[in-house]
């Protein structure tokens, strides 16, 4: 097959919010035009480091006498989302990264955030994105937990940002960890 230009894309976010999550058992999509279930919220902006993906196997090589590698096994495979959600005052950012139960109120009324140990719930993840042809590219996480967060910085030239990497494990709704959808401009529907 002959190269195409065409075909070589970057990934940006969908106007009005390109993260979202919600509580696992959420309905979840299974293309890029289907409207989200009301249970999504969204995470808003991200910082322009945008997404990055972590989808790589760890593998223990097995050597033969004389030390050349004859075989390899997979000893784990991560699949990984991270980004930097700016939108510090959100609070369903802050919900995705404290907890649901950890952050009480509203902007209006005084949010109260308690950083602990509790560990963080699971939840359904979707990022929806265009590629630069138009065309919509949305990944669907059915099971993925905040595993890291960055260190927060409070300073007067950058935004706040949580810095966190989602992980995500398999389901058996999709059968992996994560699936993706792409779909042409003129019927995306997003």
């Amino acid at each position: 097959m002959a190269n195409n230009a065409s075909n070589v894309s970057t990934g940006k976010p969908v106007v009005g919010g390109a993260i979202w999550t919600a509580p696992i058992g959420t309905t979840l999509p299974t293309s890029t035009g289907v409207e989200l279930d009301t249970a999504f919220a969204c995470l808003g902006y991200v910082s322009e480091d945008g997404l990055k993906n972590n989808n790589s196997p760890s593998v223990s090589n097995i050597k033969a006498w004389g030390g050349d590698i004859v075989a390899t096994t997979q000893t784990e495979k991560v699949d990984e989302f991270s980004f930097e959600l700016i939108e510090a005052l959100n609070v369903d950012v802050l919900k995705a990264v404290y907890g649901d139960d950890n952050v009480t109120g509203t902007l209006q009324t005084g949010i109260a955030v308690t950083a602990n140990s509790q560990e963080p719930d699971s939840r359904s993840w979707v990022i929806d994105m265009l590629m630069n042809d138009g065309s919509a590219k949305r990944i669907v996480i059915p099971n993925g937990k905040v595993t890291s967060l960055g260190e927060i910085s409070y300073t007067d030239s950058d935004a706040i940002g949580y810095d966190v990497t989602v992980t995500a494990f398999p389901d058996s709704s999709i059968g992996g960890t994560h699936k993706e959808y792409m779909k042409a401009a003129s019927s995306s529907g997003t």
